[in-house]
């Protein structure tokens, strides 16, 4: 009796309708997303193997829109996704289309972006009066001129004259750093920041450079804002301070007069607070200390002038002439003979004197200067010498 199953074993032959039995077919439904092989390339359209009883096609019209090197990626063998757009028209094909199924995957990309808030690298494609294009993988997002970085903005608002060309003319095709602010499929909105990219990335850069730098390194750096206590300098992304006390072994009163917005400096990097993200850095540092060649310049007993600069009960502070313009105390005793109850009896600010030189202290910075002094027989013989070097 012959046998109605179908079987694969040994001496029972295949029916030639089993691969029907085989495969798993399943009918498409329009707007489903599914995955393909390019079969063949025919009259412009692609048919594309979906594993439905027939291929699936990507008509001619579609075909003919996508850019030279979307075409010529669409290879026969290549698996792609695809969107149906009609599971069986009137001539009985299945319609789908790549650009749409690249979109809907776009979007998946971009509300992912809003989500985790990640940097995008892109292009600019185009602009208009509000701001840039952009893409997004096949999507088309928009830049608006608030959310570009400063410095753009700047050259926006320079514009003079509306028959000017576009000052975002030379952006296109140029590289920008996005964030996804905005992301809504329905109404095909898709809004990006440069600003918040920037912000971010900057921020990135700020901690390499914690990580990277070491106290009593020397950086360069560009003088980005002066305030009455100090000097605040960019090195690379992140900002330092050079306190006013640091800027100069030169009794400095206000950092403007030593530096400028916009100069470059060499900076020796003082202290690095991590926890803070803070730099505390120096200028002088970097400049020979005076007091280590004080004694190379002037020796005890030597005439010189001075300012006077301050007034205190105890004495009067002066200001040496010389290219550190180091300060000494003249104390209340070495200003007279006679006794004085107050310095202003003797002197003021802004006076200028002759002072003898009494007591040279590198180590605790202190020099020590005479008023009374400078006529004292005691250091005739000094005079005469450093008279006869002159």
């Amino acid at each position: 009796m012959a046998s109605n199953s179908i079987g694969t074993g040994s001496g029972v032959s295949e029916h030639p309708m089993d691969f029907l039995l085989q495969t798993d077919f399943s009918m498409p439904v329009t707007g489903e997303i599914r995955y393909g092989h390019v079969v063949e390339l025919r009259n412009n359209e692609i048919l594309v193997d979906i594993g439905a009883k027939s291929e699936g096609v990507i008509t001619s019209r579609e075909v003919e829109g996508l850019d030279e090197k979307t075409r010529a990626s669409l290879e026969i063998g290549k698996k792609i996704p695809v969107y149906v757009v009609d599971p069986e028209d009137e001539s009985g094909n299945t319609i789908l289309s790549y650009v749409k199924a690249a979109a809907e995957q776009d979007w998946l990309i971009t509300e992912d972006l809003l989500n985790s808030q990640e940097v995008y690298e892109t292009v600019i494609v185009g602009y208009n009066r509000g701001g840039v294009l952009v893409k997004v993988g096949h999507l088309r997002g928009f830049v608006p001129n608030s959310q570009l970085q400063p410095s753009r903005q700047a050259v926006i608002s320079n514009k003079e004259k509306d028959s000017e060309p576009s000052p975002f003319q030379k952006l296109v095709g140029k590289k920008i750093y996005l964030k996804v602010i905005e992301a809504d499929r329905e109404k095909n909105r898709l809004i990006l920041s440069e600003k918040v990219a920037a912000q971010e990335i900057r921020d990135a850069r700020r901690g390499e450079l914690l990580e990277s730098i070491q106290e009593g390194d020397i950086r360069e750096g560009r003088v980005v804002n002066l305030a009455d206590f100090g000097a605040f300098i960019d090195i690379g992304g992140i900002e330092g301070l050079v306190h006013l006390s640091e800027l100069s072994w030169k009794r400095i009163n206000n950092p403007s007069e030593k530096l400028s917005v916009g100069d470059n400096v060499n900076v020796y990097v003082l202290k690095i607070d991590q926890e803070r993200q803070r730099l505390a850095l120096s200028i002088k540092r970097l400049e020979s200390d005076p007091w280590t060649l004080i004694k190379e310049n002037y020796r005890d007993g030597q005439l010189t002038t001075a300012t006077i600069t301050k007034l205190t009960k105890f004495g009067a502070f002066a200001r040496l002439h010389d290219e550190y313009e180091l300060e000494g105390l003249i104390h209340i005793s070495e200003l007279s003979d006679e006794h004085i109850n107050h310095p202003r009896e003797v002197v003021k600010p802004t006076q200028e004197v002759t002072v003898r030189i009494i007591r040279i202290d590198p180590e605790q910075r202190q020099l020590g200067l005479s008023l009374k002094q400078v006529a004292s027989a005691e250091y005739l013989e000094t005079d005469l010498e450093m008279l006869n070097s002159a």
